[in-house]
């Protein structure tokens, strides 16, 4: 009875010790075994993984991209604008055995890079390249971070500018000169207008001075459209010809007509003459 207990004791012993030595490895995670503290070179895949007991032990690395959000960062642009700025970063690890050996936490390494690289490509940036040129600042904040962090066996996949914060005096100089440009762009686009109305004209002036017909038509139909918009607006068409005529027969008349002086001492001259006939009388 007392064998059977022993045996039984055994087995259980036997059964938490290999339970203690199988580990599972997830499909996304890769092992990294240690056999008395040196790194061994074969990684673990996934599925049951056997270890030697007291001589091994197993680190899981995961090979999942992670989204880390990088702090908001306060800097001087070159410009000389202070600006807050946040961005995010996804990184994944290539290389579990450097992860695990080279660096003690690589995602506080990576971050702590993020922050101080942020900070380096705002003092080297102007506004305006914060503001619409972000894709080619993404790719610069994504090389700074990139150096350090293949040595430690992450690749960076991809760091993005979230934000940009300006203070309230910034952002009321940048809605005055937005207010200005749009103004100096109406003022052009009506002086072409214009340009172009009178280039227009000026070719429409051309073809009536060869066709006069042209003018009466025109003349026809401004009357329709007067008549059209104001009915009680009485329009007589006056022709041009016999303003001419008038023209022409307006010096014919004045030299008929008594000449007036051009002088008004001249209209004395009759009462004057008429005194004078009276005294000698």
């Amino acid at each position: 009875m007392i064998t059977l207990y022993a045996l039984a004791a055994a087995l259980g012993i036997g059964l938490v010790w290999l339970g203690t030595n199988i580990k599972v490895v997830k499909q996304f995670e890769r092992g990294v075994v240690f056999r008395f503290g040196r790194v061994q070179s074969g990684l673990r895949e996934p599925g049951l993984t056997m270890l030697i007991p007291i001589a091994d032990r197993l680190e899981k690395v995961n090979m999942q991209i992670i989204t880390m959000p990088v702090p908001a960062q306060d800097g001087i642009t070159r410009d000389n604008v202070t600006v807050r700025v946040d961005a995010v970063i996804y990184f994944k690890v290539s290389d579990p055995v450097r992860a695990a050996v080279d660096v003690q936490d690589y995602a506080s390494a990576i971050g702590q890079v993020a922050q101080t690289s942020l900070r380096s490509i705002i003092g080297k940036s102007n506004l305006d390249d914060l503001l619409s040129n972000r894709e080619h600042l993404n790719q610069g904040l994504e090389l700074m971070i990139d150096s350090p962090a293949l040595g430690w066996g992450v690749q960076i996949d991809r760091v993005e500018i979230k934000d940009v914060v300006l203070p309230d005096s910034m952002k009321r100089s940048i809605a005055r000169q937005a207010e200005a440009e749009r103004e100096r762009r109406a003022r052009v686009i009506t002086a072409e207008g214009e340009l172009q109305a009178s280039e227009k004209l000026a070719q429409a002036a051309e073809v009536m001075a060869e066709h006069p017909a042209a003018l009466q038509l025109r003349l026809l139909e401004t009357v329709v459209e007067v008549a059209a918009e104001k009915n009680s607006t009485l329009v007589l068409p006056f022709p041009v010809e016999l303003l001419r005529f008038l023209e022409r027969a307006t010096p014919q008349a004045s030299e008929r007509s008594p000449r007036v002086p051009d002088d008004a001492r001249g209209l004395e001259l009759q009462p004057r003459v008429a005194e004078t006939s009276q005294r000698d009388q």
